[in-house]
């Protein structure tokens, strides 16, 4: 059997005085489409900067691919979108194309030349997110929907195993909100690309999903969706401090 592709142990990291995370264990298994859910200020951020190896906890221990985290090579493994892909500058002078190929340095390492097949690669991953009819044009042309898909394409074109997304649909219109998960339960499905994606809007977990962590300072509730979606709101605003509504369901889910 796989290693989980994440598995956290006894984790709590402080800010100074403040602890912004409390003994939290969990695991993220292949082919896990996991929604981290939580208020603001419940310890989100922190979690994936763990995650990704940008901080190192105050306790407790995380493998990635069942290795150490401090001893783990293989970073170009985990593909990340952040919070800032939102508010992307809309005047930056490049092409599509330019920003995707971007993500290929990573990969690539420090002064070594992008691989004779990065056109390629930059369609592979275009094709993927649905946008490879933009390929040409610039990036300061597209909606915010469009700039987040090119951003995961910018993410997904070095081949990454496994997605970590920090709330990718704020500055998305409402409208395409529902087409953007269908994207992202595609690359789950179809490329076998583990999702984990952070949320504090308990309506943005769709039937798409297969896991659920609730995270507020710990972890409150673990699982798959469908234990999540038993739970009373009662037990739900006991965890987040005020009332919260039910899962939202939407077609079109595996």
């Amino acid at each position: 059997m796989d290693a989980p592709l994440i598995e956290i142990k006894d984790i709590s990291f402080e800010y100074e005085e403040t602890k912004a995370l409390d003994n939290i264990s969990m695991k993220v298994e292949k082919g896990d489409f996991l929604a981290i859910l939580g208020p603001n200020g419940s310890g989100k951020s922190t979690l994936l900067k763990i995650m990704l190896g940008l901080i190192k906890p105050s306790k407790g221990s995380i493998k990635l691919f069942g290795v150490d985290s401090k001893n783990f090579k293989h970073r170009e493994w985990i593909g990340y979108v952040s919070q800032k892909s939102n508010s992307f500058n809309s005047g930056f002078p490049a092409t599509v194309k330019e920003v995707v190929a971007g993500g290929l340095a990573k990969k690539a390492g420090l002064f070594r030349r992008l691989p004779k097949t990065v056109d390629e690669d930059v369609l592979e991953a275009m094709k993927s997110v649905g946008m490879e009819a933009f390929l040409d044009r610039s990036i300061s042309e597209l909606s915010g929907g469009q700039q987040q898909r090119v951003f995961i394409a910018r993410a997904l074109v070095a081949k990454p195993k496994m997605l970590i997304l920090d709330e990718p649909t704020v500055g998305i219109d409402h409208q395409n909100v529902q087409a953007f998960y269908d994207m992202l339960a595609a690359l789950n499905r179809e490329k076998n690309i583990t999702l984990v994606m952070v949320t504090h809007d308990v309506d943005t977990v769709t039937d798409r999903i297969s896991h659920v962590a609730c995270l507020n300072q710990t972890i409150h509730f673990h699982g798959f969706k469908e234990q999540f979606q038993t739970l009373s709101d009662e037990e739900r605003a006991s965890w987040y401090g005020h009332s919260v509504r039910k899962i939202h369901h939407a077609g079109g889910g595996h």
